[in-house]
């Protein structure tokens, strides 16, 4: 991953910030590294939650909103899956980033190709290994749920297998909103349900849109390298301004999409289940927003030094709670429905 120059971020060799000189320093001696390590870091744990929120709030959704008995072992399987497939999915991305050679210097979310610490080969081999054995669950899932399960798990397969192809075409945005996004949920909810719904197609969409916003941010400090290698993403055909509008719209929409989705359809008497009040619980994460907010408009000037070439982390941190409070809503509503 090459440091951007000019505007978007400061020099590297000009920053204060040794803990990141440290952080993405490899060790001298590789052999010091254990292999559980190695392993864990080409794996890139720290996006796992852009994938597993919607799992669990598909989850959720299921027995809160559509009175689904909860299946814990289905549960377990469906999240096993998914973070297996995620993990798979980011070894393949970083081995194809490795050969076009867009990953060449690390940073602290580096994964394990570009530290040194495994081969190209190596990290193919682990994440085809991956692939088979998140397929092997999902397919324990189908013969228990059903075609419709096989249907939506196919296609995120697909998606998940070709994202490499797909990110360097713009279309990187796109695969992550289903997959882990609509898709997640849709499945997590079919797993309980035995039963297709558009409702948590439809009530997923604003954690989506963050998982988009993770990338973005992770694509638009990476522009000038992209360009370089030919490289096409939604932030290089954006600019630089319209990245800023672009993240901006991916976390505030979410907000105002909830709020829709709490007073449109009682309002208009859609047939449509309108949110719970209750989902006024995602304002706690708005000043968290808000600042993130800061650091990407502060952009070329930034408060702390990393603070922008940081800010995918960052997102992803926040993604998270925001989460988190999507699920205590939905229970919030479970136990206010039972007094």
């Amino acid at each position: 991953m090459l440091p951007l120059r000019v505007k978007l971020r400061p020099k590297i060799d000009r920053l204060p910030s040794l803990w990141y000189k440290r952080a993405a320093m490899p060790p001298k001696n590789i052999k010091q590294v254990s292999p559980l390590k190695k392993w864990t870091v080409a794996a890139r744990p720290w996006a796992l939650p852009a994938s597993t929120m919607p799992v669990i709030f598909g989850t959720s959704l299921a027995w809160v909103i559509g009175g689904a008995a909860f299946h814990i072992a289905r549960f377990i399987l469906a999240l096993a899956a998914m973070v297996i497939l995620h993990s798979a999915a980011n070894m393949m991305s970083d081995v194809f980033d490795d050969h076009r050679g867009l990953d060449r210097e690390v940073t602290p979310v580096s994964g394990a190709i570009v530290r040194g610490w495994l081969t190209g080969r190596q990290v193919a081999v682990g994440s085809m290994i991956l692939f088979v054995i998140g397929s092997a669950l999902g397919l324990a899932l189908v013969l228990r749920t059903g075609k419709v399960l096989a249907f939506i798990g196919l296609l995120g397969l697909a998606i998940g297998a070709g994202y490499s192809f797909l990110k360097y075409r713009a279309l990187g945005d796109l695969a992550v909103f289903l997959n882990f996004g609509l898709l997640g949920a849709l499945g997590a909810w079919v797993v309980q349900t035995g039963n297709f719904s558009w409702l948590p197609v439809a009530w997923t969409v604003p954690q989506a849109m963050l998982v988009v916003a993770i990338l973005h941010a992770n694509n638009w400090r990476d522009t000038i390298s992209d360009k370089e290698r030919k490289v096409t993403t939604v932030a290089s055909l954006l600019g630089d301004k319209g990245s800023l509008a672009y993240y901006g719209f991916l976390l505030f929409g979410s907000y105002i999409y909830i709020f829709s989705l709490m007073i449109i359809p009682k309002v208009f008497r859609w047939s449509m289940t309108a949110m719970p009040l209750t989902f006024v619980l995602i304002i706690l994460g708005l000043p968290k927003a808000l600042g993130l907010w800061e650091r990407a408009r502060r952009r070329h000037a930034p408060r702390q030094p990393m603070d922008f070439v940081v800010l995918d982390g960052a997102t992803s941190q926040y993604n998270l709670v925001f989460g988190i409070l999507c699920i205590l809503a939905l229970w919030l509503e479970y136990a206010l429905t039972r007094l």
